[in-house]
């Protein structure tokens, strides 16, 4: 069911939250999602894709709060995960950014150089919207296209029907989420799930394909 217009801030700001998610590790950010009662909180959009997904992602944080009071420090072991799988070294175990997956033999060579990072750098131009993340990722990470996909649903939360093109700016949010972050989201959950099954981001990446999958 498409989302009304009364959704679409809520949208933006699961987008946001995903996105963020990918792009700083949770020792340096917020550390909600270890929480059950954010999750309770966490709109599904009367999805059952989201609500799935939602739901995983409070079992994970059930299970971390009771680990957590046995003296584990799950900050720290989801921050070795985001660093492990997105980071390195020596590479990331589950490459974060669209060029990888394109390259034929899945290989880093056009990564920042590919033409999912141009189109992504001119798409951002076109927004009015500057980069000014601290480890310089690349535009198509994975993170970054979140966010990309986030504010387009935040103008159109503020009321923005139109794209200075002349086309729909429903039909641009739903275009992107096709062209770019849904094109190779299962290739980056593939390789989440082989480098950390179960571990955080299996269920953050899953949450926002459902979330994509609604624009």
């Amino acid at each position: 069911m498409p989302l009304g217009a009364d959704d679409m801030l809520d949208y933006a700001q699961a987008l946001a939250f995903a996105g963020n998610s990918l792009l700083t590790p949770m020792n340096q950010t917020e550390t909600v999602g270890l929480h059950p009662e954010f999750w309770d909180s966490f709109p599904d959009f009367d999805d059952d894709a989201v609500r799935a997904a939602v739901a995983s992602m409070r079992l994970f944080a059930e299970a971390a709060q009771k680990r957590s009071e046995e003296g584990a420090d799950l900050v720290t072991e989801v921050s070795v995960e985001f660093t492990r799988l997105f980071v390195g070294p020596p590479k990331p175990a589950a490459a974060p950014w669209e060029t990888f997956y394109g390259a034929p033999d899945g290989s880093h060579v056009d990564v920042g150089f590919g033409r999912a990072t141009v189109q992504m750098q001119h798409l951002l131009q076109q927004a009015g919207l500057t980069m000014s993340n601290e480890n310089n990722q690349y535009a198509d990470h994975m993170g970054i296209e979140l966010l990309y996909a986030s504010e387009l649903a935040r103008r159109i939360a503020d009321g923005e029907t139109g794209t200075a093109d002349g086309g729909s700016a429903r039909a641009a949010l739903a275009a992107f989420a096709s062209e770019h972050p849904l094109a190779w989201i299962d290739k980056f959950i593939a390789a989440i799930d082989e480098a950390a099954p179960n571990g955080y981001f299996t269920g953050m990446v899953a949450l926002a394909k459902a979330l994509l999958e609604l624009a």
